[in-house]
Order: C-alpha cells, then sequence, then structure tokens
C-alpha cells in the first residue's frame, strides 16, 4: 500500500511537469479580440505590428506568488520563469520580439512579448522583474521607454519587416 501512494505520488508529480512543458495553443500568433474590465482591445494585423514603435511608460510586473515558488501562466499558456526576459503588451500580436529601450538612461534590450497587458491607463508595456532590473527600472517601477518591433511570431511563423538584416548576412 505503501509503495503504491509512493507510486502515485511520483506520477503526478512527472505527469505536472510533463504538462507544463506542451506545446502552445495557437499556431503562428495570436491577434483575435479580447475583452478585459469591460474594455474591448483589438490586437494590430501583422502587417501593421512590423512597423510598430511608440514611447510611453513602461512598468514591471511579477506573476509569482508564496515567495515566488508558485509562477504564473502567460497569455499564450506558458510558465512564466523565475528568469525570464519577457513581456506583455495590450495590442501587439503575440508572441512577438521586441527591442524596449529605458529613454531615461539609454539601456536597451531584446525580448519576447507572451502576455497581455498592462491594463493600468497610461501604460504601454510591462515587464518581467529581471528584464526591469537590465533596463536599469526595476527600483524605480516605471520609466519612459521606446517599444521597437522586430519580428512577429515563432519557428516558421516568423515574420520580420521587410529590410531587416537577418543574423546570418554580414553585408
Amino acid at each position: 500500500m505503501k509503495i503504491l501512494g509512493a507510486y502515485s505520488v511520483v506520477c503526478f508529480w512527472v505527469a505536472s511537469f510533463l504538462t507544463s512543458c506542451g506545446t502552445p495553443d495557437y499556431e503562428g500568433y495570436q491577434t483575435r479580440s479580447y475583452e478585459i474590465r469591460g474594455e474591448h482591445y483589438q490586437p494590430l494585423t501583422v502587417d501593421d505590428a512590423l512597423y510598430y514603435s511608440e514611447e510611453g511608460v513602461a512598468s514591471w510586473y511579477d506573476e509569482s506568488r508564496l515567495f515566488g515558488l508558485i509562477r504564473g501562466n502567460t497569455s499564450l499558456g506558458e510558465r512564466v520563469g523565475r528568469f525570464d526576459i519577457s513581456g506583455a503588451h495590450k495590442t501587439l500580436p503575440i508572441p512577438c520580439r521586441v527591442k524596449v529601450t529605458n529613454l531615461e538612461n539609454g539601456k536597451s534590450l531584446k525580448m519576447r512579448l507572451n502576455d497581455r497587458g498592462p491594463f493600468i491607463p497610461g501604460r504601454i508595456i510591462d515587464v518581467t522583474p529581471r528584464a526591469a532590473s537590465k533596463l536599469g527600472f526595476k527600483e524605480q517601477g516605471i520609466t519612459q521607454a521606446r517599444v521597437e518591433v522586430l519580428s512577429v511570431g515563432d519557428g516558421e511563423y516568423q515574420r520580420k519587416a521587410a529590410g531587416q538584416k537577418r543574423w546570418w548576412r554580414f553585408w
């Protein structure tokens, strides 16, 4: 009986781990509209997003609970890791890669957006705590930033704006 109980616990933990590493429930990118707190949001088309650039207030958010032991999931259903560098945007297709520049100190960082938010008026992007540290505004909580889209989608669905160089080209 004890062996059966221990075996059940091990099977439960293995199954939990494997399902958290599963494939996402989207193909390509998400551009469907959604509603939060009575506000309707319509994400940009992929073509419009490829040339997106905006300046405004950036903030950081932390989805963890219980002293950082329990992590939340993103809008794409991905687990938020403790050391992830990622972010959230209300209207860009997700996933997409962006360059975020802290306009107050000049630091910039490339990151993958995989979540929705921030839903506080006047803010254009939320980033993870590690990203906020690297951008130099974690202690302040907010900063003025520029967000520029580098690409939309992952893998075979990835699209870049015309004229952007690929990493293997040197000319």
